[in-house]
């Protein structure tokens, strides 16, 4: 599970930002919005967290911040070259923080041990990095990186915990890749489940990234996952009896690339073409519906159905940008009560998602106070993120309208925008 997430400098988040999911002391909902986790520095860790704030406040790059994060751990050691420099985008208006490096770190749990990883970097180079691991209550440093600027080289300082051949992976870490994929790309078993966490256990959906609906239709494929997502979408009060598939293959044309020659080849090929079939069932009668006859949101939850129910199953982290502007009010609330539910999401998956639909708010024990997160920017163009716990609101506090009147800000100021008068 995620316990923390922080960054800096990292577009408009120029000051240090950190969210958090470690549960507060309030006893509200804990049965079923948050999880135990058996370990006293963070007894409880929250189920979801939803971010609010208005349209360029920054919520957004929250999420590409840690979508960032992911993809140097995965891709350092593999996909960049030597000498190649990153696409890191530090906070640019001043000077001072465009010269400054970026820096990332998350702590997460994984089979009841807290790792803490995180690294500062520029466009050119890894500046430092470090992992703290808890196996026990006081942590144990398992190596950490810096570099010297006066000798022009990074310099490591490696603790008992961290067994291997630390010196070849050190040798063969360049200074545009991370220390920790290099070691793994070479075979560190040590360091092998922090990587993993990364690149398997968190899952990330928005503009980069998107959705697709392969999974969804390999599940429908098979008669026990067709029935999970039948479920799936009548836990979601979607009146859908069965969903069946048919495939079937087309003429159509794929690119290939010669690397040697250097030529791309256009040929033609067979490809499988699925076509999704609703069987629909009420009081009054029966029917069956083609995908394109669904609505939006229907379409959208049967794609994210097989992502889900495979997070749910195994216990991942879910990130999603903007989960309103594809599913209705009522299906984002359900989907979120489905990682509430203890008998559903047993292994501890959590769901964080951006969102502009303030009728959350107060949807009847959707969220505690802990869960609720906004992003505001400031006049300088700094976007600053803030917990709805700061605000200590009220037990029965109208959190929409508070929320739309700017009392915990995140929200735009129209008046100023728009160039009207007071």
């Amino acid at each position: 599970m995620l316990v923390e997430f922080r960054v800096k400098n990292f577009r408009s988040l120029r000051d240090e930002q950190v969210l958090s999911l470690v549960a507060s002391k309030d006893k509200t909902l804990q049965d079923t919005h948050t999880q135990a986790t058996g370990i006293s520095a963070a007894p409880t860790l929250l189920r979801s967290a939803v971010v609010y704030g208005a349209n360029a406040s920054g919520k957004s790059n929250l999420i590409k911040a840690l979508q960032y994060m992911r993809g140097v751990v995965t891709e350092s050691a593999t996909a960049i070259q030597p000498g190649q420099t990153f696409a890191v985008q530090p906070f640019r208006l001043d000077a001072d923080s465009a010269s400054q490096p970026s820096e990332f770190e998350v702590t997460f749990l994984l089979d009841g041990v807290r790792y803490q990883y995180g690294f500062a970097m520029t466009a050119q180079r890894i500046v430092s990095e470090h992992l703290l691991v808890y196996k026990a209550f006081k942590p144990q440093r398992w190596f950490s990186r810096r570099f010297d600027a006066d000798t022009g080289k990074d310099v490591y300082d490696f603790g008992p915990g961290l067994k291997g051949p630390k010196n070849l992976w050190e040798g063969a870490t360049r200074p545009n890749a991370l220390f920790l994929s290099m070691a793994v790309q070479l075979n560190s078993e040590a360091l092998r489940p922090v990587f993993d966490w990364f690149l398997n256990r968190l899952v990330i959906f928005n503009e980069q990234a998107q959705l697709s609906p392969q999974v969804s239709i390999q599940m429908l494929k098979q008669a026990d996952g067709r029935k999970e997502i039948c479920n799936f979408l009548s836990a979601a009060d979607i009146s859908i009896a069965d969903i069946d598939v048919e495939t079937r293959k087309v003429p159509g044309q794929a690119v290939h690339f010669d690397l040697v020659a250097g030529k791309t080849e256009v040929r033609s090929e067979e490809m499988e073409e699925h076509k999704v079939r609703f069987h629909h069932v009420t009081e009054q009668g029966k029917a069956v519906f083609d995908l394109m006859d669904e609505s939006n949101g229907t379409r959208n939850l049967l794609f994210l159905a097989g992502p889900v129910l495979d997070i749910l199953s195994k216990g991942l982290t879910l990130v999603i940008d903007e989960l309103d502007t594809s599913l209705h009010t009522l299906l984002v609330r359900e989907l979120v009560r489905l990682f509430h539910r203890p008998e559903i999401n047993t292994g501890g998956a959590q769901l964080i998602f951006t969102t502009h639909d303030t009728s959350l708010l107060d949807a009847p024990d959707l969220f505690r106070r802990d869960q609720v997160w906004f992003v505001e920017k400031d006049r300088d163009q700094t976007s600053t993120l803030v917990s709805l716990s700061e605000f200590s609101p009220r037990k029965n506090e109208a959190l929409e309208r508070g929320y739309l009147m700017g009392r915990y800000g995140g929200v735009p100021f129209l008046s100023h925008t728009l160039g009207l008068k007071h």
